[in-house]
């Protein structure tokens, strides 16, 4: 009996200790790569801060999440969980920061296309009319452009700079921008009247763009309504009748029902999104 409680205290420890350097590799892999992608990312949108400060500050705002949840629920599983979640804010405000700094670029080119077009008609040359009307112009063009235009000066050939460009921020109109300044600096042409059509075009697709946006934004909002409401309730219910929420929070059918609808509000809105989302 005394052996047998031995060997069950050293399969503990040993499993304890092999779970602990486990969570230790995992920690130290996953703070390198937020820290290699926040460094990438924070260098696209023009954020020069230090990523391991970031880092830090993930780690508290998961762990006041934590303690604000348990405190609150008094439920240390439900804590974890949300904890845990919460380690992946910070790349989706990443990824939403740099959509909306897309689609800020995006709105910009037509009127740069135009001013550039009115240079080049008073008889400037492209890199003389891209520093004269750079300056013009609001973040994010003006530090993009303003960045392909260092790179000329450091000895980058105007190609190379615009296929910068063209990765820096890979959109469907920067790509139709960039393709017509090659092939008018190799070609030649009426490079003034060529911007301008490519303006209009631009701008009609940003009007239609607008449309659709307006068109399905119904849907959109139907996609949260639907996911936020099975939560409201659940927490109201929680509230006002909490001896029966109970079998809910501390079973394992409950757990499994739990876990059941977060897949299923998950895959419903993911599947409206991907309805609404009209690619033009």
């Amino acid at each position: 009996m005394l052996w047998s409680f031995v060997f069950t205290m050293l399969a503990v420890v040993l499993l304890a200790r092999l779970a602990q350097q486990a969570l230790a590799v995992a920690y130290g892999r996953y703070r390198a790569i937020f820290t290699d992608q926040a460094d990438v990312r924070l260098a696209e949108v023009f954020l020069f801060l230090d990523a391991r400060q970031l880092w830090a500050l993930n780690v508290a705002f998961c762990a006041a999440v934590v303690l604000l949840v348990g405190l609150m629920s008094a439920n240390v599983v439900l804590a974890l969980m949300l904890g845990l979640g919460a380690l992946g804010v910070p790349p989706l405000l990443a990824r939403r920061t740099r959509q909306r700094r897309l689609a800020k670029f995006d709105a910009q080119l037509p009127d740069l296309l135009l001013a550039l077009a009115g240079a080049l008609r008073a008889g400037s040359g492209m890199q003389t009319a891209l520093r004269q009307v750079v300056s013009g112009f609001a973040p994010p063009l003006s530090q993009e452009l303003g960045l392909m235009l260092r790179e000329q000066r450091m000895g980058r050939a105007f190609d190379e700079a615009l296929s910068g460009l063209s990765m820096r921020m890979p959109t469907e109109s920067t790509r139709l921008v960039v393709s017509a300044l090659t092939i008018a600096t190799h070609n030649g042409g009426n490079l003034a009247e060529t911007l301008e059509r490519i303006a209009f075009t631009l701008r009609s697709r940003l009007h239609l763009l607008g449309r659709i946006d307006a068109l399905t934004a119904q849907g959109r909002m139907q996609a949260w309504v639907m996911a936020g409401l099975p939560l409201l309730l659940a927490v109201a219910l929680h509230y006002l009748e909490p001896q029966a929420m109970a079998q809910l929070w501390e079973s394992a059918l409950g757990w499994t029902l739990i876990a059941t609808v977060l897949v299923l509000e998950v895959a419903g809105v993911l599947l409206i999104r991907r309805i609404v989302n009209i690619e033009v």
